[in-house]
């Protein structure tokens, strides 16, 4: 696996932070209180990207790790909305590095797969970056495993690697557990995958008639709009109540044991809606756990689709 480091040479943290709040649901106080909450609980990995809070999550971002610019790791996305031409891409990474005031990013995602743009045309933008030294890694978000292989084979021709997968993935969206975990752990990718806590489903607010991205965001709705999702969120409550452990603790722990994970990416509107995730890291998350965790949601059919043999 890729050992990741930060400029200065120190080790990245195996839990980032990803910045989507900011600028939105958390103002500059409030980030700036989750940032020095993240750096206190060890967090040198802070993820953001192009398309974030129309820039203001770059912005804020930027002038947050300015102080310590060598010892903090930053990741930005672009090539959003599927298109990852380089057009877009040299007018987003440009604008990406005025806005978080970089010289150079520690990792740069292609944010979507691009269903026209060739991958070696994509790439070959990112080379450009990787050869100028104003991008250090490289890696993929919401890529299929298919894809993700064919990239590599196209970027080690070009001279360099993909590095980090970025797949959503939690206890009630598993679908990486079929192809992308095994080739990442087979194949040395390091994987950190987004939205752990499943859009806030997973926290317990919604069992308990709270609010979130799942009321106010109708992506975030249709996405976790499936009866067994809610159960298994309630499950997950009631283990919670059992063990005297907060389900939202339960819920990173269990994505950050799975074989093939490097570190998921953590996220909140609040240092106090924050602090539940911050709990995972140190949280003794065993097999016997992590098991009664898993089979309170539906396990993903094999790759094969042989079923009777899973």
């Amino acid at each position: 696996m890729f050992m990741l480091t930060t400029i200065s040479g120190a080790p990245v943290s195996r839990f980032s932070f990803g910045t989507m709040q900011f600028g939105d649901k958390a103002d500059e106080t409030a980030s700036a209180a989750m940032y020095s909450a993240c750096r206190e609980a060890g967090i040198n990995f802070f993820d953001t990207a192009y398309g974030y809070t129309e820039g203001r999550s770059e912005t804020i971002t930027g002038n947050l790790v300015r102080a310590e610019r060598d010892d903090v790791f930053v990741a930005t996305k672009t090539g959003g909305s599927n298109d990852a031409s380089p057009a877009t891409i040299h007018a987003q990474f440009a604008e990406s590095r005025r806005r978080l005031g970089l010289e150079t990013v520690d990792l740069l995602y292609v944010h979507q797969i691009d269903p026209v743009t060739p991958l070696e045309e994509t790439l070959g933008a990112f080379r450009e970056y990787v050869e100028s030294g104003t991008v250090r890694y490289v890696g993929l978000s919401n890529h299929a495993a298919w894809q993700i292989m064919k990239a590599r084979g196209i970027a080690r021709e070009m001279g360099f690697d993909i590095a980090v997968l970025q797949p959503m993935f939690n206890l009630v969206k598993r679908q990486a557990e079929v192809e992308i975990l095994p080739m990442a752990a087979s194949e040395g990718f390091a994987v950190c995958p987004y939205s752990p806590l499943g859009g806030g489903l997973l926290t317990g607010k919604y069992a308990e008639a709270g609010g979130g991205r799942l009321l106010d965001d109708p992506r975030y709705k249709a996405r976790y709009a499936v009866d067994w999702m809610h159960q298994t969120a309630a499950d997950l409550l009631a283990l919670g109540r059992e063990l005297n452990v907060d389900p939202a603790t339960l819920a990173v722990a269990w994505v950050a044991h799975q074989k093939g994970v490097w570190g998921p990416i953590i996220s909140a509107r609040s240092v106090e809606q924050l602090r539940p995730s911050l709990a995972a890291i140190g949280f003794d998350m065993d097999d016997d756990l992590s098991g009664r965790i898993s089979a309170l949601s539906q396990k993903p059919a094999p790759a094969n689709d042989r079923l009777e043999e899973s």
